[in-house]
């Protein structure tokens, strides 16, 4: 339709308003807010590798039992009972720090010092020797990384204004990604390369672990540069006159009631649990099927660092861009059905058998199609939160109950890989997405997503 003052613009104007606003879409990222949140996203994703992926390929090459490897996705249970410990981070200060840096960066800089303590609690463990030790060492990084998890969502949702909302989403998971990869790939180059100076292996993986802690330093530095939102400022001063008890029960039970007290929670709440599960049942066995192939450690590493790093970052701002596009339940749609499908590039990887390029396409479409789910999913829990008083406690909830799927749901996962086999696994893993398909379905004919967005 022509706009009443066509005739006085320009021939070249129709051009110029879409250019304006690529222009502003890339500007969003560069925002001090922006950057701090991606910064924070890195510093997010580093650790959960460490007690996942890189973890198992360590067992792997220890000679571990492909079975024990399987069941030890038990270790990330502190990302499914974070919901526990959350109201402290809402309600108490932490001494010297919040008081010097404010309620949400004193929590991040003391989270992440207690978690570089427990990855290299981790790196001086044997698997071999003492697994049980291993698995104590393990389960304190998945502590320490969920506590860190907890605050630094509570810190992206208070501190970007809505105008930033998906910039900061699609930042963050691409940065949370990457922070993966530096703890898969990187620690597996890493490893290579300590062995190239002719340390024994046990050693060279004991030193990629140190390195892995220094990085958490990147997350450390972050947080000192940071500003406390605004948002928390408030919510502190609001509560200033309350007992610490007071504070902590009332971030409990108001993030619990006012979840629960809306239509269709339960609905929402399995909704969660089950959106990524397709893409957490495959990805817990990953690795060692990678390994069981044939495929080299550098191999792997290789693959993931290069063609899946660029699938990841692509595929971060693919879901921004899809996020904005969309409404949330149309986005919902298209992450779940891609990560499901991308599955299926491993079922043809088993069968074709040790090809790097099958490898790359591979890890390509599982990189790039979780990226999109995870923005999405991010921006569905977003507008879940919005109350100050308790953010912390109620992302930490939700996001515990998305960490039951990778947690427990994909515990057997060693098992199906064993009695199936690779290909039929993987075809499996597609299959696994339809429950929460239906929940979607459900949901959207009872207008949940929309009231979100009213």
């Amino acid at each position: 339709m022509t706009a009443p003052d066509a005739t006085a613009t320009p021939p070249e104007a129709p051009d110029a308003a879409p250019r304006a606003s690529w222009r502003e879409g890339i500007a969003v990222y560069l925002r001090p807010r922006v950057l701090i949140v991606m910064l924070l996203g890195f510093s997010s994703g580093l650790p959960l590798a460490l007690s996942g992926s890189t973890l198992q390929i360590w067992m792997k090459e220890s000679g571990i039992d492909l079975r024990a490897i399987g069941l030890f996705v038990l270790v990330g249970t502190p990302y499914t009972l974070k919901f526990l410990w959350a109201p402290l981070v809402d309600a108490l200060p932490i001494p010297l720090l919040t008081r010097r840096f404010g309620r949400r960066r004193g929590w991040l800089v003391f989270s992440q010092l207690l978690l570089i303590a427990a990855i290299l609690l981790l790196a001086s463990t044997d698997p071999v020797k003492a697994p049980w030790f291993v698995a104590l060492g393990a389960v304190l990084v998945a502590a320490t990384s969920a506590t860190q998890d907890i605050v630094v969502d509570a810190f992206r949702v208070e501190s970007l204004p809505e105008s930033e909302q998906a910039a900061g989403m699609a930042g963050y998971v691409a940065a949370y990604r990457i922070g993966m990869l530096v703890s898969t790939a990187g620690a597996l180059f890493m490893v290579s390369a300590f062995e190239g100076t002719g340390l024994i292996r046990a050693s060279a993986w004991t030193w990629g672990y140190v390195a892995m802690a220094a990085l958490v330093l990147v997350g450390t530095v972050t947080a000192l540069a940071a500003t406390e939102p605004e948002q928390s400022v408030q919510a502190e001063a609001s509560t200033a006159a309350q007992t610490a008890l007071t504070r902590v029960m009332r971030a409990a039970i108001g993030a619990f009631s006012e979840f629960l007290g809306r239509k269709d929670a339960i609905a929402a709440l399995a909704f969660i649990v089950l959106f990524k599960f397709t893409d957490a049942f495959s990805g817990s066995m990953t690795a060692p099927f990678v390994i069981d192939l044939g495929f080299t450690r550098n191999d792997y590493a290789a693959i993931v660092k290069g063609v899946g790093l660029a699938a990841t970052l692509i595929g971060g701002f693919a879901g921004g861009f899809v996020a904005r596009r969309y409404s949330l339940a149309v986005s919902l749609w298209i992450g779940g059905i891609v990560q499901a499908v991308a599955n299926l590039s491993f079922s043809w990887l088993a069968l074709v058998g040790v090809n790097q390029w099958a490898l790359a396409v591979a890890i390509t479409a599982e990189n790039f199609t979780s990226a999109i789910g995870t923005v999405i999913f991010v921006a569905y829990l977003s507008a879940l939160c919005r109350n100050p008083l308790h953010t912390a406690t109620q992302y930490a909830l939700l996001t515990a109950l998305a960490a039951v799927g990778r947690t427990y749901l994909s515990a057997s996962a060693g098992f199906v890989a064993e009695a199936t086999g690779w290909p039929v696994f993987f075809g499996i893993c597609v299959l696994v997405a339809l429950p929460s398909l239906i929940l979607l379905t459900w949901l959207q004919r009872r207008g949940h997503f929309a009231s979100l967005q009213t």
